[in-house]
């Protein structure tokens, strides 16, 4: 009997967090999946079961190109963000010696955060632009005799402004890891003649893998679904699948965005997958 209301006391725990899922992730992922099956013209949705949609977005060579085009922002945004992450948070870590310091320092990384992501795009702008402050200084140093045009709407833009905006979301695992890494391993690597770099390669980044899989999850579920970066930054001259997505929402295409965002969530989630198979991040935990 005891045993029973235990396990009933355990399943009434878990409904609320079980109900809460099930409305806001469960129930709005299977209609998202029902209407990508959907009809539809100008007007309106038919309810039905087609492929069309999804063989518009197979058989669409501008498609591919898309997608293809995403998953390189994500992959050069995940490694520039991967390793400023990685020292930022070693930084911190381990040459900050007082806690103070260390929460002083963290929160200055957060700063940014407290504007929205337009804004922080903006700012690139009078930076970055034909005119702006890094191409002038830059003329009259004399290092360059044209304005460099790749600095803005480009696929350079995009790429420093989603550093820009997704790097804390790497130091911060990472630095929450190497946290809870046991100084004295490190000393007796020490002790037992490794040197710096056989230390890090060998004790630090082992254990920092767990850190660095949620990381790089953030970072990629970030990327691969943004949009607004890519629109802004490259001025329209660029795109990504979230742009596809939202110029379908825009024209009432509502079966084809749905479509997409199945195929997207299939990719992120293999992804994912993909991270998890290297590092176990619940066992590591």
């Amino acid at each position: 009997m005891t045993r029973i209301l235990s396990r009933a006391s355990a399943y009434l725990q878990a409904l609320p967090l079980t109900v809460i899922l099930l409305f806001f992730l469960v129930l709005p992922i299977g209609m998202l999946l029902v209407v990508s099956f959907w009809d539809y013209d100008f007007i309106r949705m038919y309810p039905d079961f087609i492929w069309l949609n999804y063989d518009e977005v197979v058989n669409s060579a501008v498609t591919w190109r898309v997608y293809g085009n995403t998953l390189k922002y994500c992959l050069i945004v995940w490694a520039l963000c991967l390793f400023i992450g990685f020292w930022v948070a070693y930084f911190l870590a381990f040459h900050v010696r007082t806690l103070t310091m260390q929460m002083a320092l963290f929160l200055i990384c957060t700063v940014p955060f407290l504007t929205s992501n337009v804004i922080r795009m903006i700012s690139w702008v009078p930076l970055l632009g034909r005119n702006g402050l890094l191409n002038q200084t830059l003329q009259n140093m004399g290092l360059i005799d044209e304005p460099l045009e790749f600095l803005l709407f480009s696929d350079f833009a995009v790429i420093l402004a989603m550093v820009h905006l997704f790097t804390l979301f790497m130091v911060v695992p990472i630095f929450n890891t190497m946290m809870r890494i046991d100084r004295s391993l490190i000393e007796a690597a020490r002790d037992g003649g490794a040197n710096g770099l056989q230390i890090l390669w060998n004790v630090i980044i082992p254990l920092t893998k767990p850190g660095i899989a949620i990381g790089s999850i953030f970072i990629v579920t970030l990327v691969m679904g943004d949009f607004v970066t890519t629109r802004f930054m490259s001025g329209g001259q660029s795109a990504s699948v979230g742009s596809i997505i939202s110029n379908q929402m825009g024209l009432l295409q509502y079966p084809s965005a749905a479509a997409n965002a199945v195929i997207l969530l299939i990719i992120v989630l293999v992804m994912v997958g993909a991270i998890l198979r290297f590092v176990n991040i619940r066992k590591e935990l």
